[in-house]
């Protein structure tokens, strides 16, 4: 018989401690809008093939810098940092996840652009970005201009795609659903070159030495989260988010976490220095 009123008090403490922990987390913060706070977990579209940014470790499990994002939010909004649900996306299924409201923002290596912004609504830029191209260290390739003739692996509906069609078309680009497929065609010898977020080409070359950058960077943007229009209140809270995870300085020990010791600083850079102009 004592059993029940103890387990009464129990869940009474426990539920006191739920709401006290919901309320701390969302201090300083603007409304959760309540399609999101009725909401048991979070729907947050993730890169699975983009470390530091979005990826799975070896036990499957996600991890990441933008994955730590989805879970300071999750934690933000409803309480708890696992109060989140992640969604494999691709450069090229996104958008679309996110219009068949597969998910409820993406944080997905997502560039700002005009064409994007047709479509979809972005919270302010949490960092900056910038696209370069990835060759053999024995290659002739010194520039950009020297890719004019040669085939070029890239991803379908990337920025870098896009920019080369409109910019280049004299180089032949081999388009893949991945980046781990991209990758793996340019090793394979389908391409001459592969171009990417300067970011993850960056860690590619720290882990393989017959490889280099041509260090001529390109499409210089914000990434930012992606949300759907018309969602105003959504994208204010999301706001709100980037800025405090700015002000408590949140990324820096993401990146620790999550980005070898020797090329952590250009990470470092995209997150706390201004955005460079772009010379090319």
């Amino acid at each position: 018989m004592p059993l029940f009123p103890k387990l009464s008090l129990a869940l009474v403490v426990a539920a006191s401690l739920g709401f006290a922990a919901h309320s701390v987390a969302a201090e300083g913060m603007p409304p959760v809008p309540s399609s999101i706070s009725k909401q048991d977990k979070l729907r947050a579209g993730v890169r699975c093939d983009q470390p530091p940014y979005g990826y799975q470790d070896n036990n499957g499990d996600f991890a990441g810098v933008e994955v730590e994002m989805s879970r300071q939010i999750a934690e933000w909004a409803l309480g708890s940092k696992d109060s989140v649900t992640f969604t494999c996306v691709t450069a090229e299924n996104r958008v679309p996840q996110l219009l068949g409201r597969k998910v409820d923002l993406l944080i997905a290596t997502l560039g700002v652009t005009p064409e994007r912004q047709r479509v979809i609504a972005f919270t302010q830029p949490y960092r900056w970005g910038a696209s370069d191209v990835l060759v053999r260290k024995d290659s002739g390739i010194e520039k950009i201009d020297d890719l004019k003739g040669k085939t070029l692996a890239t991803l379908k509906g990337s920025v870098q795609a896009k920019w080369f069609e409109e910019r280049m078309p004299e180089v032949k680009t081999l388009r893949l659903n991945s980046a781990a497929d991209a990758l793996q065609s340019f090793r394979q010898g389908r391409a001459d070159a592969y171009t990417h977020d300067a970011a993850t080409l960056v860690v590619v070359t720290g882990n393989d030495d017959s490889l280099r950058l041509v260090q001529e960077p390109f499409q210089i943007s914000d990434a930012a989260i992606g949300l759907r229009k018309g969602e105003d209140e959504w994208q204010t809270y999301l706001s709100a988010a980037v800025e405090r995870m700015h002000e408590e300085r949140l990324f820096r020990p993401w990146i620790e976490q999550y980005v070898p010791e020797a090329i952590r600083g250009y990470y470092l850079s995209v997150f706390e220095q201004p955005k460079p102009e772009e010379s090319h």
